[in-house]
């Protein structure tokens, strides 16, 4: 019935744009999901060839199509009718580990972020003007006002949803960022009606969650992922020591967590000490010892017509990733909750990078590290030039992420 579909809708064309995605013939293959982004957003339909050439889009052939990719410099080919049937035939077979998903209209993209951040302090904002996708930056304002309804893809950049003020004290609680940052935030509090940070963080984390769980999309990296989890875990119980909140933390806290409000993550420790640049045991940073010429995670290979989502996220054109460091690098593989799928991971290290998983209606997707091709960013560090990293493996799958509010899905379950 797939493929009587695809052949009857191909017919109104006498030829097609392929635009492929393996390592060999695509010159740009973060743009190529702008072109597709563009398409999706002149009412083009637009078909994701799962595991065919690194994940290629089909569309149709028109001289609109074909100029934008010559101004982007986006590698692409022109398929006749007649080639285009031969390859959907081909995906079609029950004999092919690949699937065509029908990307039906571009999503409306939100980036969860301080107004005052530029593009380059967040790897997704970065790739996404790379890309040429557009977005709107909102904050708790608006996340707190319901806004979020209007959009359907959501991304947490790395933000601090504890109230600990992204756990520089340590190190920078002399800085005059930080003193500014940290009265920002008690400001707004205090403007939206909370008489902590920590409190009006919650607020926001939990009507995240509600969009998530009415059928939202939210992909979060770094530290932004552990994070909400705490947030979601420690709500009502107070967590912060007296330099973040003003007032001690609730004795014996760690023992009130509630693990069974996260989306993710199970049987975490947190991290009391405030001089110490963690959160809790989720994160694997300071337990890795991979040097860094042999950093790498593995995508894992799933089965396109059986489990087109995860297939749909992971596609590349590699399977071997190179790693990269943040605040939260990666996740210990032990405290991550069975209903959860682990697309990514360094398995001799026990270690996840990259997992996704169901809430109610929605879906989530959460990606350790900060940056895919800065191997261990620091605070102050220059911006990364994507026009170096054209192919990056690692950005891919943040663009991945992307395109799949387009996709046509079938209902899942809760």
């Amino acid at each position: 019935m797939l493929f009587f579909f695809l052949f009857v809708s191909i017919q109104s064309f006498a030829s097609f744009i392929l635009i492929p995605m393996d390592a060999e013939t695509q010159k740009d293959h973060l743009k190529a999901y702008g072109i597709t982004y563009w398409a999706l957003s002149e009412n083009q339909k637009v078909q994701w060839l799962l595991n065919y050439r690194g994940g290629a889009f089909l569309l149709p052939d028109t001289e609109k199509i074909q100029k934008e990719c010559k101004i982007r410099g986006v590698s692409y080919e022109v398929l006749s009718n007649d080639k285009a049937i031969v390859v959907l035939d081909e995906i079609s077979s029950p004999s092919q580990n690949m699937e065509a998903v029908t990307l039906e209209k571009a999503p409306k993209i939100a980036v969860y972020s301080p107004k005052g951040n530029l593009p380059w302090d967040d790897a997704v904002t970065m790739v996404l003007t790379y890309a040429e996708i557009p977005y709107t930056t909102i904050y708790d304002e608006e996340v707190l006002q319901d806004e979020l309804i209007l959009y359907d893809w959501l991304h947490l950049h790395h933000e601090d949803f504890t109230g600990q003020y992204g756990k520089f004290y340590g190190s920078y609680r002399a800085a005059s960022w930080y003193i500014k940052e940290k009265e920002a935030a008690e400001n707004l509090a205090k403007k939206l009606g909370y008489n902590k940070v920590s409190e009006e963080k919650l607020a926001v984390a939990l009507k995240i969650r509600n969009y998530v769980v009415g059928g939202g999309f939210m992909f979060a990296m770094c530290s932004a992922t552990d994070s909400f989890e705490i947030a979601l875990a420690s709500e009502g119980v107070d967590i912060c020591e007296p330099m973040f909140d003003g007032d001690p933390s609730e004795p014996g806290y760690q023992s009130k967590i509630n693990y069974r409000n996260t989306f993710a993550f199970k049987n975490f420790k947190l991290e009391r000490r405030p001089q110490v640049y963690e959160f809790s045991s989720i994160d694997m940073t300071s337990k890795r010892r991979i040097p860094k010429e042999t950093d790498y995670f593995t995508l894992m290979d799933y089965s396109a017509k059986w489990d087109p989502i995860p297939t749909m996220l992971n596609q590349n054109h590699t399977r071997l990733v190179k790693g990269f460091m943040g605040q939260t690098t990666s996740y210990d593989s032990k405290l991550i909750k069975s209903n959860v799928l682990i697309m990514g991971s360094n398995k001799t290290n026990h270690e996840a990078r990259y997992i996704h998983g169901i809430k109610g209606k929605g879906f989530f997707t959460f990606y350790g590290g900060h940056d895919p091709e800065d191997y261990q960013h620091r605070v102050g560090d220059p911006k990364t030039e994507l026009e170096l990293h054209p192919n990056s493996p690692g950005y891919r799958l943040i663009l991945n992420n992307v395109l799949f509010p387009a996709a046509k899905k079938k209902k899942q379950k809760t």
